[in-house]
């Protein structure tokens, strides 16, 4: 019985793993607001009612790919460099892994930034945008804690750590719109460059 229950589950997980990148490639060509059920069910080859009894809506797909993404990110910050490193060591470790991340992923950059031909957070809810927003964070966090261990209080480490996320967030927008090559420049060693300066200035400022 069990055996049965279990393959159940398998074909069910099957078939909504191949809804959402049906979704993803709606999504993509479309957009959210050019995206419909009907679509994305002739993408993934099954009925709208099929897609019904796992989603409600559009936007319910896109929070479960966004969402997907964002454990994705977590668990390769999470597993980023030796927690018994010293704080420097870390901070690097992290802001390079979810750069990274998002670097050879641009597919996540797009969906968690609404890129997607002109895509915008709404529909999405009040509960399930500041849950999406909080595991964004959770990746983030382990930077601000180094930032915190470097001697920063809770206040300016929330700032570099912003800043440091938005120098990130432009290089990799400059990457993938491919604007960074009128600059002769590489995305990844200008995102090293700023955290090795951030962690030079932090290290020479008093305790």
């Amino acid at each position: 019985m069990q055996t049965r229950i279990d393959r159940q589950q398998a074909q069910s997980d099957l078939r909504r793993t191949l809804m959402l990148d049906a979704a993803r490639s709606v999504f993509e060509r479309l957009g959210i607001d050019g995206a419909s059920i009907r679509e994305i069910a002739k993408e993934a080859g099954y009925t709208a009612g099929a897609i019904y009894s796992y989603f409600e809506n559009k936007e319910a797909i896109y929070g479960a790919l966004l969402a997907e993404c964002l454990e994705r990110l977590n668990g390769v910050v999470a597993s980023a460099g030796d927690e018994r490193a010293g704080p420097a060591e870390v901070l690097e470790a992290k802001a390079s892994a979810w750069f990274g991340a998002f670097s050879t992923n641009p597919r996540d950059l797009d969906l968690g930034f609404y890129l997607m031909q002109g895509m915008r957070p709404r529909g999405l809810g009040t509960e399930l945008n500041q849950r999406l927003n909080d595991r964004l964070h959770d990746a983030l966090r382990p930077c601000e804690t180094a930032l915190r261990a470097m001697g920063l209080n809770a206040e300016d480490a929330l700032r570099e750590n912003t800043a440091l996320f938005a120098h990130g967030m432009g290089l990799l927008l400059l990457q993938h719109t491919g604007r960074i090559r009128m600059f002769g420049q590489d995305a990844t060693l200008l995102f090293d460059a700023y955290v090795i300066g951030l962690v030079e200035r932090l290290q020479r400022s008093p305790a």
